[in-house]
């Protein structure tokens, strides 16, 4: 197998692309972009550090997920997780971040590219309040660019069509497996639903 290795030879195969895919990149917030976010529930978050690349996924309830705080400027609450700040321990250490936005029913994203920076600012902490719990700390986001992706992908997907339900393995299967029983189990799945719905803010 040849492997593609040059610029040259990768423009060779893809050519110039065409003014919508261009002229739909900028660097700041237009009302549309804006309509876009304030409506998202779900985006992904990548960042890069010395380990190497995340992506965390973040979700919340529109209006909610991230403020825009001016036309170039994101705030992003970190909600309660695993507790594994990955995503925040690269940005500590690489400002680089990457964000794409998803509308459960709308075909395209949103994606946002530039730089971030932690703080843990009372006040900002306590505008993003859900049911008297604030978030540790905040992601401030400087977007650098600004485009919307087009929906061919989420239209190759299915992503909002009815699907049958898989038959995947649980969380507490998998950490039984890589524990040998250890960690996980089926007290673990069936005990998750009501840890979550207690510590989800």
């Amino acid at each position: 197998m040849k492997f593609i290795e040059t610029l040259d030879e990768l423009h060779g195969h893809y050519g110039v692309p065409g003014a919508a895919s261009t002229k739909k990149e900028i660097g700041w917030f237009i009302p549309e972009y804006r309509r876009i976010i304030e409506a998202a529930p779900f985006l992904s978050l990548a960042t890069v550090g010395p380990e190497g690349v995340d992506c965390s996924p973040r979700g919340d309830l529109p209006g909610q997920l991230v403020r825009v705080l001016d036309d170039h400027t994101l705030a992003l609450p970190d909600r309660r997780g695993n507790d594994r700040i990955d995503s925040l321990r690269n940005i500590v250490r690489d400002p680089r971040v990457a964000l794409m936005f998803l509308i459960p029913g709308s075909g395209n994203a949103l994606r946002v590219n530039g730089t971030a920076r932690l703080t843990a600012d009372e006040e900002l902490r306590r505008s993003f309040e859900m049911e008297g719990k604030q978030p540790r700390t905040v992601a401030i986001i400087r977007a650098e660019t600004i485009y919307f992706q087009c929906a061919r992908a989420v239209i190759r997907a299915k992503l909002w069509e009815p699907h049958a339900k898989p038959s995947l393995p649980t969380p507490g299967q998998i950490l039984a497996a890589l524990t040998k029983g250890a960690v996980g189990g089926e007290n673990y799945d069936r005990e998750w639903p009501e840890r979550a719905a207690k510590s989800m803010w």
